[in-house]
C-alpha cells in the first residue's frame, strides 16, 4: 500500500517505526485525553522530542463525554472561584481563535420563574462577562418573557417572568481531540493510540526513566526512556501511580456525568438552555450539537472507575424529571437518540464533604519521590493551561532545558473560519477541499452511510488516512459521532464502517466480522431502553 506524504505522516507503521529511531525521548505522555494531548502539543512545540501512549483511542474516556461546552463555568462563580472562571474564560477566548472550525460562540438562556431570578443572574452574569475581558463573547442582557418564549419555543410559559441571555462557548470535544493529536504530529510528536502503558523503567536509583508499553495490534512490548514521564490519565491517574508506589493512596474519586441526546424539536431554536439550580443544586443545560440536543449533566460519586461507565436510573430520572419541568413538550425515554455516561477525576475526598459539586475543578500536579509528573483534575476548557503548568513543572525539576509555550497562539489542526455551518462537514475545518477531492475521485465515497443521517462513506476512509481511526468504534464514537447522536443508526451502520476499514486498513472477513460484534455490544449500551421493572414480592 503507497502513502501520500500527508497520509504518511499520520500512518501506524510510520509512527511505530519512530519508536527504535529514538533511543530517549525528552517528554513521554501516559494518557491521549484532553489534557495528555495538550501536554504532546504543549512539549512538541517547544522543541523537546516527544511520545504520547493511550492504551484505547484518543478521547475514548471523559474527553468525548463532555457537555460540549468551552466555558468559564456559572457556577464556580456562584461558589467564589473567581480564579478558575478568569483562567477557563481566558482559555475559552484562546480556543475560539485557535479552532474555529470546531469551537463557537453559544447564546445561552436562563429563563426566570421568580420575581428575584431576572436582576440577580443579570447582576452575576455582568460579573461573568467582566472576567472575560478583551475575550468576551459579548454582553449578557435581560430578556422580556416574551422574547424568551420566542427564543426558546418549547419553554414553559405559565409562571415565567423573563429571562437572561449570556454568551459562552460550545464544541466537539472527540473532534478537538483529533485535531490536537494531528497538530502535535504535525510539530514533530509521535502519538500512538491502542498502545497501553503497564509498567514502569526505574534506575538504580529508583527514579521513573521510561515506560514498558505493549501495541494493541502486534502485542509487541517496547521499553521506551524518556527524561520526564508524566501520567496525564484521568480517572486512570491511580492505575498508573500504584505501578511507581504500590499501595499508595487514591488520589482520585470518579464523578459521573450523564447526557441523553434528544431531537432538536426539543429545543427548536439556536439557542441553549441553561437550568442555573436543579432539586439538588446543580445546573442543568440543553445544548443544540450537530442538530440535535444534549440535555445534562449529574454529578455522581462513585467508588470505581471505567471505560464504558453506565448511566443509573436515578441519573436518567432526573435529566427527563427536571427536563420536564421546564419545557411544554417534554422528552421521554423513547426520546432518547443516545445516552452517554462520562467520568471527571475529582480529587479524592480527606474526610470533608462528599459532594463532588463542592469539589475544585482546579487542576494539581504532584511529583512523586521517584520522579513521575502526575496532572490530575481541570477541565476541558483549560486543557491548553494544565499542559503548558505541566511541562514547566518539568522544567523546574531540571528534566527538560527552558523553553517558553508556544501554544497560546498556535492554530490547531484545520482551523479557519466558519461561518457557514449548514453542513455538517464544517467540522473539518481546512481538511474540507482535500475530502471533497476524494469523493470527486472516488463517487461512491459520497453516498450517505446511512439514509436517514447525514454522514458520508468517504468519513471513514478520511478518519482511516489522517485520523488514526484503527476500530469501528474508533469511527463511530469519535470520528463520525453518530454513537452520540443516534445510536440505533450507529447499529445498523456498523457493517458498512466495517468494511471500508478493513479495505483501508488490509483487514480480512473475520476481523470485520469481530469489530461489528464488539462494536455492537457497546452500542447496545447508549440505546435507552424501557425502564427496568420493579419486581413486587410477597410474604406468604
Amino acid at each position: 500500500m503507497s502513502y501520500t506524504p500527508s497520509e504518511l505522516l499520520f500512518q501506524r507503521e510510520h509512527l511505530v517505526q519512530q519508536l527504535s529511531a529514538q533511543p530517549i525521548w525528552d517528554l513521554l505522555v501516559i494518557g491521549g485525553g484532553a489534557t495528555g494531548l495538550g501536554i504532546a502539543l504543549d512539549g512538541a512545540s517547544r522543541g523537546y522530542k516527544t511520545l504520547l501512549l493511550e492504551q484505547t483511542d484518543f478521547a475514548k474516556g471523559t474527553s468525548s463525554r463532555s457537555t460540549k461546552l468551552v466555558h468559564g463555568g456559572v457556577r464556580y462563580l456562584a461558589q467564589g472561584d473567581v480564579g478558575l472562571v478568569r483562567e477557563a474564560l481566558y482559555e475559552r477566548g484562546l480556543l475560539l481563535k485557535n479552532a474555529p472550525h470546531l469551537v463557537k460562540n453559544q447564546d445561552f438562556i436562563i429563563p426566570n420563574y421568580s420575581w428575584w431570578g431576572g436582576p440577580f443572574y443579570t447582576i452575576g452574569l455582568k460579573l461573568y462577562d467582566l472576567l472575560a475581558g478583551e475575550l468576551s463573547l459579548g454582553t449578557s442582557v435581560h430578556l422580556s418573557k416574551d422574547e424568551t418564549v420566542h427564543r426558546l419555543g418549547n419553554i414553559k410559559p405559565m409562571g415565567l417572568r423573563g429571562g437572561v441571555l449570556y454568551h459562552d462557548g460550545q464544541f466537539d470535544d472527540a473532534r478537538l481531540a483529533i485535531n490536537l493529536a494531528q497538530t502535535a504530529i504535525k510539530q514533530g510528536a509521535v502519538l500512538l493510540n491502542h498502545f497501553g502503558v503497564h509498567g514502569l523503567l526505574k534506575d538504580a536509583l529508583g527514579q521513573v526513566v521510561g515506560v514498558a508499553a505493549t501495541d494493541a495490534e502486534t502485542g509487541i512490548t517496547h521499553e521506551l526512556q524518556a527524561k520526564a514521564v508524566v501520567n496525564a490519565t484521568g480517572v486512570f491517574v491511580d492505575d498508573i501511580l500504584q505501578l511507581d508506589q504500590p499501595g499508595a493512596r487514591k488520589l482520585v474519586r470518579p464523578s459521573q456525568g450523564v447526557h441523553i441526546v434528544v431531537d432538536k424539536s426539543f429545543l427548536p431554536g439556536d439557542d441553549a438552555l441553561m437550568i442555573p439550580k436543579t432539586e439538588d443544586g446543580r445546573v442543568l443545560f440543553a445544548v443544540p450539537w450537530h442538530g440535535r440536543v444534549v440535555l445534562g449533566t449529574t454529578d455522581t460519586p462513585l467508588d470505581e472507575h471505567s471505560l464504558e461507565p453506565q448511566a443509573l436510573e436515578q441519573e436518567i430520572d432526573f435529566i427527563l424529571r427536571t427536563a420536564a419541568q421546564y419545557l411544554t413538550r417534554a422528552p421521554q425515554r423513547s426520546d432518547a437518540l443516545s445516552i452517554f455516561a462520562g467520568l471527571r477525576p475529582l480529587a479524592a475526598p480527606q474526610g470533608g464533604s462528599g459532594q463532588t459539586k463542592e469539589i475544585s475543578r482546579s487542576h494539581k500536579i504532584l511529583v512523586s519521590p521517584a520522579g513521575l509528573i502526575t496532572i490530575t483534575g481541570g477541565k476541558w476548557t483549560t486543557y491548553r493551561r494544565m499542559a503548558q503548568d505541566t511541562v514547566d513543572r518539568a522544567i523546574a525539576l531540571g528534566k527538560l532545558p527552558l523553553a517558553p509555550s508556544q501554544t497560546a497562539h498556535l492554530s490547531i489542526h484545520g482551523a479557519q473560519p466558519t461561518p457557514d455551518r449548514s453542513s455538517h462537514l464544517y467540522m473539518y475545518g481546512s481538511d474540507l477541499p482535500a475530502l471533497q477531492q476524494l469523493i470527486a475521485a472516488h463517487p461512491t465515497l459520497g453516498q450517505k452511510l446511512d439514509e436517514n443521517l447525514e454522514f458520508l462513506q468517504a468519513e471513514v476512509v478520511w478518519a482511516a488516512r489522517y485520523e488514526m481511526a484503527r476500530t469501528v468504534e474508533d469511527v463511530l464514537a469519535r470520528r463520525v459521532r453518530v454513537l452520540f447522536l443516534d445510536a440505533r443508526a450507529a447499529l445498523r451502520i456498523a457493517p458498512t464502517v466495517a468494511a471500508l476499514l478493513a479495505q483501508e486498513l488490509g483487514k480480512d472477513q473475520q476481523w470485520q466480522l469481530e469489530q461489528v460484534e464488539a462494536f455492537t455490544a457497546l452500542a447496545q449500551q447508549y440505546v435507552l431502553t424501557d425502564k427496568p421493572a420493579t419486581v413486587k414480592t410477597t410474604s406468604s
